[in-house]
């Protein structure tokens, strides 16, 4: 009972943190997106790209680096990994072998600006608070 209550507890924590890193990335995808993908794509994108790596982040990372010891090492992993999985995982679900390389290039931008952005978001608050 205590591990899923941990579980549900951690849920609870992240939920906000969640949902702010998403308000904080949609836009920059919203923009950034190459032109041919649908306003419907770029919302779903906000939303589902977070939900696929922000777990491993800030569930799994912290177990194998510790944030507080190793920031940096923490934040080059978390960082280096989040982009380029949802590179990968925005290519494999609306890449299209008839898209330029421009276009390509320009989604991979959004995605890395994105998460840029909400990770400059996030230390700024931390250090606010």
């Amino acid at each position: 009972m205590t591990v899923h209550m941990d579980i549900l507890e951690t849920l609870v924590y992240l939920l906000p943190w969640y949902l702010l890193t998403v308000a904080i990335e949609t836009p920059v995808l919203i923009f950034g997106l190459s032109t041919h993908h649908p306003l419907k794509r770029r919302l779903f994108a906000g939303v589902w790209l977070t939900a696929c790596t922000y777990p491993i982040v800030t569930m799994v990372l912290p177990r194998l680096i510790n944030p507080t010891q190793s920031h940096w090492a923490y934040v080059i992993a978390a960082e280096t990994f989040a982009p380029a999985a949802e590179c990968a995982l925005f290519w494999l679900a609306f890449g299209k072998r008839e898209d330029t390389q421009a276009s390509m290039w320009r989604d991979f931008g959004a995605v890395i600006a994105a998460n840029i952005t909400s990770f400059g978001c996030g230390e700024a608050v931390k250090a606010w608070l």
